[in-house]
This record gives C-alpha cells, structure tokens and sequence, in this order.
C-alpha cells in the first residue's frame, strides 16, 4: 500500500500517505485483540481461546495476542488504535462478496480509495500518487487517476536501454505544454528517481528490521518510495490466508507473527516521518463467537480494524464493546458489527484531505466519522 510531488511541484512535505492493508479471508479480530474481561468468550471457546497469560494487556479489558507483541510498542507510543466489533452490513458470508462490497465501499461502481483520489479537493499530481503492492488490481483503487501495480520497483522501469529512451522522449515532452506532456514529464522524473532507488542499496533506519517475507518486504518497498518523496498517498498490500475453519491457531498464528512484525518494522523505519502517514488494517468479516468441533471457527460479523501512525489518538481501543453474552449476539451467533467500516475510513480520509467530497467517496451511506 509517497512523493514524487516533492520533485515535481515543490510541496512534497505537504503529502500524507494512506497505506491500506487488507486481511483477506475474514480475521478473527476476537483472537487478535481478545477480550480478556468477557467471561463469555472463555466460555464459548474453552479450546481455543487466548488465555489471560498469552495476551498482552492494553486497557484493563482487552489484550493483544502475544504473537502481535511487536505492536505493543507502537501502542505503548500512542500511534495504534483498535476498532473493534467492526465491519461491514453485508451479511452473504461469502469472501469473494464481502470483499467486494468493503472495497468498493458499498454497491457504488469503482473503488472507494479510487474515488477519494478522484474527487478529493486537491487531485493527485504524481504517476506514482497510488501504488498496489501485489500481483493483482485491487478493487478499492478502481477508478483512481493513476495506479502503478507492482511486486517490486524493479518492475517500475522502461527496460534496456532506458536512458537513451527517456532521454528522446524528454526531448519530446519539452517541446509541448498540454496536459500530456506534463504528465510525461513527471513520469520520466519519477522513473528517474526509481532508477537512482534500484542503484542504491535500501538501508532501513533506526533499527527495523524486516522480516524476509513478501508482507514485510512490500512494507519495506512503501517505506522506501515514501522516503523518497515520490509523490505516494496511496499504498494496497494484503495479506491472505486468515480462514481458519480447521486448527485456527495453526493457520492465523504464523500470519499474526508476520502481521505485527512486518507492521513494527515499517513504524520504526520511517522514524518521524510516520506523522504524515496511516496505516489502516481490515478484513471483510470476523469469525463466529463460538468455536466449532474442528479447533476453528466459521464465517461471522464483527472483527477489528487497526489503525497506526501520526495524527490519531492511539493506545486505545475505541468505541463501544457490544459484549458476547448470547442476547448481544447476532446472526447465528457473531460478533456484532457496531461500527461501520466507513465511519472508520471517514475519518481517515478527513486528513488526508477528502474535505467535502465524503459523500461522493461514499456515497448511499449516512457518515458518522469516528474520532479515532
């Protein structure tokens, strides 16, 4: 899930960057972030759930799963906040369904991230303004000015020969001023600086460490396009795998492991430079309060989003718990979704710089952004 604005018009300290991180096949947020005083997720996991001595403590009634620990730093600094019994309205409990639904942000056509890009009030400026860290589109940048997808800057090249090219090509953008040639001109200048960053050898800084793994690793590429100012305000990175019908913590374990230390590495890296970007974590469902007869744990409602980085008021949890006793449930037994997940992401892009353009970012929906 930067800044080429810095080179092109001057006011590249002036972006943010959104880096949006998608959980794909429904997290259980009630692992990530246990409730350890709801005596009722004990009783309705008694194999399964994470016992008070595995979980980290944040605020006296939830924890973090231990296997999260990088993240308790980042907490403990005030730059993580927790939504949980978060989500979406759509009930199909089919992935392909809810993922579609949460990226296009409802039954609107085109993606929300895109559509912010779009009709935000300042409209982006950089070829390199919205960048896909995989192998796929993601739909939530569907319809954006400009969207580079790539799994490594290597792939953001013109080939052999590149210097002789973008030299006659400048040569012909130079001698134009439409709108064409300018945006040519600020794609040579960013290749350019790509080229400058496949030169050098990245050297991550105050300690982080990335761990070798292609969550990480896209981390590590958002930091380095982010550092050099390439114009970056928009990041997508996933990380897939987290349906655990069967022996839950085998499969969401390891993830969790990549989860927070791919997320700690990125924090550290950037230093003081995360003031001017947010990190949002989300999937499109949570998994059913009680445990099934596999170890695991069918499709839900409610799960948690995590947001990191400057500009919130973070070592909380916020909003309202609904509770798991079984008249507090919903459905055929799940966590309720309390808070939208567009009251989340509302509040998001109010920094950075949606303005009065929420409405057609989300639009058929009635916003209530949430102080986070």
């Amino acid at each position: 899930m930067a800044e080429s604005i810095a080179a092109l018009n001057g006011n590249g300290d002036d972006t943010r960057t959104l880096v949006v991180v998608f959980l794909r096949g429904g997290a259980d947020g009630l692992t990530l972030v246990p409730p350890m005083a709801d005596d009722n997720y004990y009783r309705s996991r008694p194999r399964i759930s994470v016992s008070r001595g595995d979980a980290l403590p944040l605020d006296g009634f939830f924890g973090l799963n231990s296997m999260l620990k990088p993240l308790k730093r980042v907490w403990d600094d005030g730059q993580l906040a927790i939504v949980h019994a978060a989500g979406s309205e759509d009930d199909s409990r089919s992935h392909f369904d809810a993922q579609d639904f949460m990226e296009h942000g409802g039954m609107a056509a085109g993606g929300w991230l895109g559509r912010f890009l779009r009709f935000r009030e300042r409209p982006p400026q950089s070829p390199l303004s919205a960048v896909a860290l995989g192998k796929k589109f993601p739909e939530c940048l569907r319809g954006a000015p400009s969207v580079t997808v790539m799994q490594s800057m290597d792939d953001f090249t013109l080939g052999a020969g590149s210097q002789e090219m973008a030299a006659e090509l400048e040569r012909l953008y130079s001698a134009e001023q439409d709108l064409l040639a300018s945006a040519g001109r600020d794609t040579l200048n960013a290749l350019a600086r790509m080229e400058k960053m496949h030169a050098a050898t990245y050297r991550p800084e105050h300690g982080a460490v990335y761990p070798n793994e292609p969550f990480a690793l896209g981390l590590r590429q958002a930091a380095q396009l982010i550092k050099a100012r390439v114009g970056l305000e928009a990041v997508s990175l996933d990380l897939d795998g987290w349906d655990s019908h069967f022996t839950q913590s085998t499969i969401v374990n390891p993830l969790m492991v990549r989860l927070g230390g791919g997320l700690a590495a990125f924090y550290a890296d950037l230093g003081r430079m995360i003031e001017r970007v947010t990190v949002v974590v989300m999937t499109e469902f949570g998994r059913r309060v009680q445990e099934n007869s596999s170890f695991g744990t069918d499709h839900g409602a409610g799960s948690v989003m995590l947001v990191m980085g400057g500009g919130i008021r973070g070592g909380r949890v916020v909003g309202k718990w609904p509770g798991l006793a079984a008249g507090f449930l919903t459905g055929p037994g799940d966590l309720q979704v309390v808070h939208n997940y567009r009251d989340v992401l509302a509040s998001l892009l109010v920094r950075q710089g949606a303005g009065a353009q929420l409405g057609r970012v989300f639009p058929d929906y009635d916003l209530r952004p949430m102080t986070i």
